[in-house]
């Protein structure tokens, strides 16, 4: 009877002590400074986008494969790799030019006279192409105030070194200088219409149809020392005569 009671007691030790320890490490499971290494592995895996660690250059690699990949542009900033195509670059209204270049004249350009407050006694020729393609402004022009049957000379000094080109919608200009202006001209008088025809490629001939710009009403007043510039791209170089 006595070893039974003692067998007994040993067995309800043994039960106590499982159960002790048992409880011990639900303590640390709980924060307590135990540590559950397959939880830990499981949860580095989840967060990591290729299911590999995290650490060190592994790291680095899954942070770059979830975001765009970019490139840098001419100007220095990154341009994403999924960017279309632009549309609508162009706010431009200018026609294009089509087709083969052509000589400027009174069909496929238009042309307007206006006296300059300065240079003194000069008057600025504007001539716009408006037709659909590319045209030549050759040499001078050729102006006949009233019914002046010689055409006044160039001056020579104004020659630019490219023959002038309008694009449709571009302009060509020429100053006239209608009178002297220390008043030594000679045969001064007002005249009330002009006209204004285009030379061709060899300078010499007059090709297509003239324009005839309108001038003030109470007209401009010329002498003999009149004289023209030769077309010139820009306002500013022909005014400089």
């Amino acid at each position: 009877m006595s070893n039974l009671r003692a067998s007994r007691t040993r067995l309800v030790g043994a039960a106590a002590t499982v159960v002790l320890a048992a409880l011990s490490l639900t303590a640390c499971n709980d924060g307590t400074g135990a540590r559950d290494e397959g939880a830990s592995a499981n949860s580095t895996t989840a967060n990591s986008p290729s299911g590999a660690s995290t650490s060190g250059s592994g790291s680095g690699s899954g942070s770059n494969s979830s975001s765009p990949s970019t490139s840098s542009s001419s100007d220095g900033k990154p341009a994403t790799a999924t960017t279309g195509p632009a549309t609508g670059t162009s706010a431009s209204k200018t026609p294009v030019s089509s087709g083969k270049p052509v000589t400027c004249e009174g069909s496929n350009t238009k042309t307007v006279a206006a006296p300059l407050n300065r240079p003194v006694n000069h008057m600025l020729l504007t001539v716009t192409n408006t037709g659909g393609k590319t045209c030549y402004l050759y040499g001078y022009p050729a102006i006949r105030f009233g019914e002046a049957q010689a055409v006044p000379p160039v001056i020579e000094e104004s020659q630019p070194q490219a023959v002038v080109t309008l694009e449709p919608g571009e302009s060509g200009y020429a100053s006239v200088s209608l009178s002297a202006t220390d008043g030594s001209g000679s045969n001064g008088h007002t005249e009330k219409s002009l006209a204004v025809y285009f030379r061709g490629r060899s300078g010499n001939e007059s090709v297509g149809s003239g324009a005839h710009p309108s001038l003030p009403a109470k007209g401009v007043y010329v002498d003999d020392s009149l004289k023209v510039t030769y077309w010139q791209q820009s306002m500013d170089d022909a005014v400089n005569w």
